[in-house]
């Protein structure tokens, strides 16, 4: 459709993907090399800049690979769940996927995790159980000489890296939870959604706190109305990362209110003339 068209073009220039002719730019062509989705592309290409390549790389061969759990029988159900959750990392479900992934590095392929499948799928050009991260994806960015980083899943610093690649590439998948309940407002269109039972926050042992501002990989709205792969995000990373007209266009809401004072704050503390040493 005509629509769909126009905010498909949208969002690749929101990413930098055209330039002002609307043929791909510098960074959209380095975007078109991998076979992934354009935000997903866009976070690989920002991992680079942040220093957690290994890390982002790893989490795309997941989001692009088939679900890693598997339903088993019914008197495997709570072992399986007691393992799911031994793998939740606290800053949301792409930090799980990594944990996962890199799980699966640390064992003989073919032994299993408890309901995961084994790491390598002959038809996934992007996991291979013999090698530290995904070659294929690797490979690509070695090809057309992007920097990798080493490894440094685990520490504080790398964990806000990964926010930032993320939020880079995914600045378009936000949502606010309105009334603390788990009603999330997307922020492009205001549609309520809410986390997926399978999230990580709803998975966790009572008290669970939801977070208040999340970054999604997917909404299905003709299944159940949830975000899948749902992450805690910062409302004032987002105001550092996503285009100032990106911000600007938003529908009105609350959440572009808040937004939007906290971009006035820090282009007030940018404009601030610089204190004498």
């Amino acid at each position: 459709a005509p629509e769909s068209l126009m905010q498909a073009l949208e969002d690749l220039d929101y990413l930098a993907a055209l330039d002002d002719d609307g043929n791909l730019s510098e960074v959209g062509i380095i975007m078109s090399e991998f076979p992934l989705d354009p935000q997903l592309a866009k976070a690989l290409i920002a991992s680079c800049e942040f220093d957690c390549v290994e890390e982002m790389v790893s989490l795309a061969a997941m989001l692009t690979a088939s679900p890693c759990f598997v339903p088993l029988s019914t008197h495997l159900e709570e072992a399986v769940a007691l393992r799911r959750r031994a793998l939740l990392h606290p800053n949301g479900d792409h930090f799980t996927l990594i944990n996962i992934f890199n799980a699966f590095q640390q064992r003989e392929c073919g032994q299993g995790l408890g309901g995961l499948h084994p790491c390598g799928h002959p038809t996934d050009p992007f996991v291979s159980p013999a090698s530290p991260a995904p070659p294929g994806l690797l490979e690509v960015m070695r090809r057309i000489e992007l920097p990798v980083s080493p490894p440094a899943f685990g520490s504080d610093a790398n964990a806000l890296n990964i926010q930032r690649a993320l939020i880079s590439g995914y600045f378009l998948k936000v949502a606010r939870d309105i009334d603390g309940s788990g009603n999330y407002v997307m922020l492009t269109h205001k549609h309520v959604a809410h986390l997926a039972p399978a999230c990580g926050y709803l998975l966790r042992p009572p008290p669970r706190r939801l977070p208040p501002w999340v970054l999604y990989h997917e909404f299905t709205i003709s299944q159940d109305n949830c975000l899948r792969v749902v992450s805690e995000i910062q409302p004032q990373m987002l105001v550092e990362l996503a285009p100032q007209y990106y911000l600007s266009n938003l529908p009105p809401s609350e959440g572009r209110d808040l937004l939007m004072e906290l971009r006035e704050k820090v282009v007030a503390a940018e404009d601030a003339p610089a204190e004498p040493e």
